[in-house]
């Protein structure tokens, strides 16, 4: 059996076990992946029945288990013990009553000892163990319906008077129910811990001393019981020796564990070590693709450098942002409850800060009359361990009860104490304020929202998504999720922008060539005749030595080569059109150094692997294309200004916002507020706008005055030519004034003029670096071949395209339906040798005061290189488009200066229109007219 294919499990069970089994998944109503955890717990019990009064011998039942269960390297402890991978949400205190039902009713056994990690998982799980409570995990079981078990915790325990509850004279017309099962819910700490008294005078932990009524101490009674079965709910929590340890003396003849990260966290370079007594697996990934839980996204600003800002900054935009999508968020959920008179869901936010004086700052931030005008004062909670008394149990209680409308909370504020087992529903928005130290932090703190509201998906993506805003950690969360063994391969990606939705997205691998292909290239794998009896088959033949050398020498420089290149240890140069690459001696050395150790006489020496390395080096270089790095630096003074110029204001049409539906434009508004706390009422509507505009740091309202009062009056008068009056205009300015001051710079930069004595430029050789790059596109859509016209075009933003031949990349995303037809161009011109659409940050061409232009395609032909620019006939003679026409022209002469003195290709700059692309023309063609 596989454990992450969990959909393939198929076990024969006995015909009693297995009616046992379906009984129970019906009256639970457990899900595919519990009853298959159920299945397998049966069938261990077939393999290894549990035998009462036994000590169990722990090597004799691991040979039996992985007889048929091979996963299971081992137990881990000296009993056995099984861990059930179930991913956060699917429902893992559900499971844990079906496992004891089922061992109860199966095998007779009566006593089971449930672990919690903490106190707020504790608490739930008591809750969820009490009858007639909303999560009762034995609802629909007859016989704990009649008599339901006796449940027995770490606050009541010294008082238990009576280990079996009177049956009230039941026992005569039911057999046996004096019986009854006996459930304690510890909290870990309660087995070892001690106070601070009891260390002074040196006493054990209160549930190992005597208990008169017992004649012992309660832990004592607990080891002595001869059918004990140990549940352990987040179980990599109980690793350390301390609490292994307090475990195994409970001499349980079974351990059942639960966890979604069956790991250990080393902290070190190993990274973390995965349990080897798992014995079924079903994943976050498995979750999300069978919608049992909503689906994750991480959200972003467009166009966002984390750089630019510092820490406090940094926090107050993702704050932002953050509380925009939440209010975003309410409006949409209580919009579908509405419309199908389903129960309102209401939603938080959940922020996590870097430490306990951090989580107090937040909370005075966002509770201050400052922060969306005071609007979530009294509705802020801190958690976090350095709460004590009276505030911890506020908080704790007010935590449970998230769900209720009762409860005004909307934000969270925690420190590292709500990364598992916190059982909640309606958590839409998580907002990291610190680095994820660790994967297992990074998916429980993930995990935390993904639990549906209303048990399934209802097909509405506001409801059936939960959103992680983390503008710096974009791009790491994004790579790291596309590893084989991310749990969160179907992360979705949200741009807070007005041009893509703000759910419903899923994320695919574009991969660059890869090391795979350039290895095949280099030492084609030799095939000799296969020893199947099928006429012309092969099989492949072992590597001879050498060749195994001189694969591990291609490998080790592919690896270092992209970092190599970008410190120029690796360089490249050209003689007479040949391209020669040269490999620095600390990069020789480095990977040298990385080789595997092998015995001297299998040892390349470095001559014979110099050559090897070049080899790698230049077929790597066959699958890039050259890009030099140029910086042009001013000299002497510097001067900057804007030339006299007019709005172009035929496509603004903005309208007034009504206040009942202002929620709907809060990416746009909050934005604006929090920007413009303090600023004073403005009289004129001009003055309103001037405000906004100088808001931009580089824009100096004393030398540019004149200006900045011409062009807002020239958007009042156009506002005022097609609102009825002032007050509209007014309200316009109001809602859309971030939009208003965007446009208005926008057309600043493309004005601006600078002036130096002197200018310094300097060309560096280099390449396109390319990784592998994480497109979104809609959930549903599959990948689409790119000759395949599209009939909505207005959906391509969102569609992944395949079927490349010449792109550097297997997959790409276009802006419109004419770059598609311009990759098909490309793709069919003979002179063409290779193509790329640059991703973010790949290649940029700084245009105007730090803003950058990013080209739309590189292409590479036999004898030129080229900057593609296809655009709308319309904005041909737009003012940035022209401006990012001069910036790129200038690159490409100073890149083709470059190129000469170098021997390399020319490049060239190409803006075309849109209507002049079509599968006709070629890109020589193209260029003749428009470059």
């Amino acid at each position: 059996m596989s454990t992450t294919a969990p959909d393939t499990v198929v076990l024969s069970l006995g015909a009693d076990v297995r009616r046992h089994v379906n009984n129970i998944a019906g009256r639970l109503s457990l899900r595919v992946p519990q009853k298959q955890a159920l299945e397998i717990l049966a069938r261990v019990c077939e393999i290894v029945p549990p035998r009462q009064g036994a000590v169990p011998d722990a090597s004799a039942a691991l040979a039996a288990v992985r007889s048929e269960f091979p996963q299971v390297r081992d137990f881990e402890r000296e009993f056995p013990s099984l861990c059930f991978e179930l991913a956060t949400g699917v429902g893992k205190t559900r499971l844990m009553g079906a496992f004891i039902t089922y061992l109860y009713r199966a095998h007779g056994l009566r006593d089971f000892f449930v672990l919690a990690p903490n106190l707020t998982i504790y608490r739930k799980l008591i809750a969820d163990f009490t009858p007639n409570t909303a999560k009762y995990v034995f609802q629909g079981i007859a016989e704990f319906a009649v008599s339901p078990p006796q449940v027995i915790t770490g606050d009541n325990y010294a008082s238990v008077r009576s280990l079996r509850p009177p049956t009230h004279g039941l026992q005569d017309v039911l057999p046996g129910l004096e019986a009854n099962a006996r459930i304690n819910i510890f909290n870990i700490s309660k087995l070892f811990s001690t106070t601070k008294d009891d260390k002074a005078q040196g006493r054990e932990a209160r549930i190992k001393r005597l208990n008169e009524a017992l004649g012992r101490s309660y832990f004592e009674y607990l080891a002595s019981l001869e059918n004990l079965i140990v549940l352990m709910d987040e179980s990599h929590r109980y690793r350390a020796d301390a609490s292994a340890r307090a475990i195994g003396e409970l001499r349980p003849v079974l351990g059942l564990e639960l966890t979604a990260t069956p790991q250990v966290e080393s902290g070190g370079r190993t990274g973390a070590k995965r349990f080897e007594n798992v014995i079924y697996s079903y994943r976050l990934g498995n979750a999300i693709h069978d919608g049992l839980v909503k689906r994750p996204a991480v959200a972003t600003r467009a166009n966002f450098q984390a750089a630019e800002y510092g820490a406090e900054r940094l926090d107050l935009i993702k704050l932002t942002d953050g509380l925009a999508l939440h209010e975003l968020t309410k409006v949409e959920l209580a919009t579908y409850a509405s419309r199908t008179q389903r129960p309102l869901v209401k939603p938080f936010v959940l922020v996590i800060a870097a430490d306990t004086q951090h989580a107090a700052q937040l909370k005075a931030q966002l509770e201050s009359v400052d922060f969306f005008d005071g609007r979530y004062r009294g509705r802020v909670i801190e958690v976090h361990s350095g709460q004590r008394g009276a505030e911890s149990d506020e908080n704790v209680e007010k935590l449970l009860t998230l769900e209720s409308l009762d409860n005004e909370v909307e934000i969270v504020v925690h420190v590292n104490m709500l990364k598992e087992g916190w059982d909640v529903t309606n958590l839409y928005t998580i907002i990291p304020l610190r680095a994820a130290h660790s994967r297992t932090l990074v998916e429980q703190s993930i995990g935390r929202g993904l639990r549906l509201p209303y048990g399934a998906r209802v097909g509405v993506d506001a409801v059936d998504t939960v959103t992680i805003v983390a503008h710096e950690h974009f791009q790491a969360i994004i790579d790291d999720a596309q590893r084989a063994d991310s749990p969160l391969r179907e992360l979705g990606t949200i741009v807070i922008d007005e041009t893509l939705p703000l759910a419903g997205q899923r994320v695919v691998t574009a991969e660059p060539a890869s090391t795979q292909q350039v290895l095949d290239v280099l030492e084609p794998p030799s095939t000799t005749p296969s020893a199947s009896p099928m006429a012309g088959s092969t099989a492949p033949s072992p590597p001879s030595p050498e060749s195994a050398i001189r694969r591990d020498i291609h490998v080790a420089t592919l690896t270092q080569i992209h970092g190599a290149l970008a410190r120029g240890d690796v360089t490249i140069s050209h003689t007479a059109g040949e391209r020669h690459v040269h490999l620095s001696p600390q990069f020789e050395h480095a990977v040298m150094q990385s080789l595997p150790v092998r015995p001297a006489e299998l040892t390349p020496d470095l001559e014979a692997a110099r050559v090897e390395m070049r080899r790698a080096a230049e077929a790597l270089m066959e699958r890039l294309i050259e890009v030099p790095r140029i910086t042009v630096t001013p000299r002497g003074e510097v001067t900057v200004g804007y030339k006299d110029f007019d709005l172009e204001l035929d496509r603004v049409r903005l309208q007034p916002v009504d206040d009942d539906i202002l929620v709907r434009s809060l990416v746009d508004t909050y934005s604006r507020r929090v920007r413009r706390q303090g600023t004073p009422s403005a009289e004129r509507l001009e003055d309103m706008i001037v405000f906004a505009v100088t808001e931009y740091e580089d824009i100096d309202y004393r030398s540019n005055a004149a200006l900045l009062y011409k062009l807002a009056g020239q958007m009042v008068d156009h506002l005022r030519g097609y609102l009825p009056d002032d007050e509209a205009v007014r309200n316009v300015l109001l809602y859309h004034q971030r939009v208003v001051a965007e446009h208005i710079h926008t057309a600043l930069v493309a004005h601006r003029w600078e002036r130096a004595d002197e200018y310094d430029v300097k060309v560096t050789p280099g390449t396109l670096t390319l990784r592998p790059l994480a497109l979104s596109a809609n959930e549903g859509d599959t990948d689409r071949p790119f000759r395949h016209p599209v009939d909505n075009r207005q959906d391509i933003r969102h569609m992944v395209f395949v079927g490349f031949k010449k792109c550097l990349y297997d997959r790409q995303k276009f802006d419109s339906d004419t770059e598609r037809v311009l990759a098909c161009v490309l793709e069919d011109d003979p002179d063409v040798l290779k193509w790329v659409k640059p991703a973010r940050g790949q290649f940029v061409i700084d245009y105007a005061d730090g803003h950058q232009y990013e080209p739309d395609f590189v292409v590479e032909t036999r004898t030129e290189q080229y900057l593609v620019e296809p655009k709308a006939r319309g904005d041909m003679n737009d003012a940035v488009v022209q401006a990012k026409k001069r910036a790129a022209e200038t690159w490409c002469a100073h890149a083709t200066r470059d190129a000469t003195l170098r021997g390399t290709k020319p490049w060239k700059y190409v803006l075309v229109p849109h209507d002049e692309i079509s599968t006709s023309m070629t890109l020589r063609g193209l260029a003749a007219r428009w470059g």
